[in-house]
């Protein structure tokens, strides 16, 4: 996962930014063969989010019982791995009314206190993801935004630069967008303030890097529930014994950090549709 300087870290490894070089390791979440350090207790926080409305973007039944809320960077290489683990849980359960998937803008666009920026780009991006979603309509936000991630270089030490903004409507050509009125609505600028808003509530919910996912739930879990999600987790954890997920002190929330595999968020899922029987 990226990490943002705008906001404490979760407990959570991130990637390490030295002189422009992105260190991979440090966020893909792989099974550790050696022994960590003795588990932390998970922790239970305050998790607040904007209350899952017909405004956002969302794949699948808005009355899912669970809906995970994704903070994402379209400039961001753990982003871009992880998209496809959305794709697939939403092939897997989200025909089904059990899940949904809702996609809400976490650029990482903001000097840090050197003046660095770390996806310089990711700002225009995702407000051109908006201009999709203005011009289109909620199903060619979704195709815009799969093939973006499907063909960004994204930002790393070989391609600083990640994505030719070129690119930008030559994807709306692509999925069969008015391209004339995306560009207006691009170049207008005035989609800013809606990914601003998306950026607040994710650090508002303590979101501090991409990709950063809040799984929102219609019941409460059990103690015994939440046992069970960190069985699933314990191979994950960092050297220092941190786990990549955390929940709400109300049972309604679970935050899960960084560009987990497809069998964690798989049983996740598992185990917490379980619950709302």
């Amino acid at each position: 996962m990226e990490s943002s300087k705008q906001a404490p870290i979760l407990n959570i490894p991130v990637a390490i930014i030295v002189a422009g070089a992105i260190v991979a390791a440090s966020v893909i979440w792989t099974k550790r063969p050696a022994p960590v350090a003795s588990a932390k207790p998970v922790e239970q926080i305050v998790i607040s989010i904007r209350p899952v409305s017909a405004t956002d973007h969302i794949l699948g039944s808005p009355n899912a019982p669970i809906k995970i809320v994704e903070y994402s960077d379209p400039s961001c290489p753990f982003c871009k791995i992880f998209h496809p683990v959305m794709q697939q849980l939403m092939s897997d359960y989200g025909k089904a009314g059990s899940v949904a998937w809702v996609y809400r803008s976490y650029p990482l666009d903001t000097p840090d206190p050197a003046g660095n920026i770390l996806h310089k780009n990711a700002g225009h991006e995702s407000q051109a993801l908006e201009c999709a979603a203005e011009v289109g309509g909620n199903d060619k936000f979704w195709a815009y935004t799969n093939r973006l991630y499907e063909i960004t270089p994204s930002v790393t030490s070989t391609s600083p630069n990640g994505l030719d903004q070129n690119e930008l409507p030559n994807i709306a050509k692509y999925v069969g967008i008015d391209v004339v009125k995306f560009n207006t609505c691009l170049a207008s600028g005035r989609m800013a303030a809606r990914v601003n808003a998306d950026k607040t509530d994710g650090l508002n919910a303590g979101i501090s890097g991409t990709p950063s996912s809040i799984i929102a739930l219609n019941k409460p879990i059990s103690s015994s529930v939440r046992d069970q999600v960190m069985k699933v987790y314990e191979p994950y954890r960092s050297q220092n014994g941190d786990y990549p997920v955390m929940f709400s002190d109300d049972g309604r929330f679970l935050s899960v950090n960084g560009a987990l595999p497809l069998e964690v968020m798989k049983a996740t899922i598992e185990i917490l549709y379980a619950n709302t029987k």
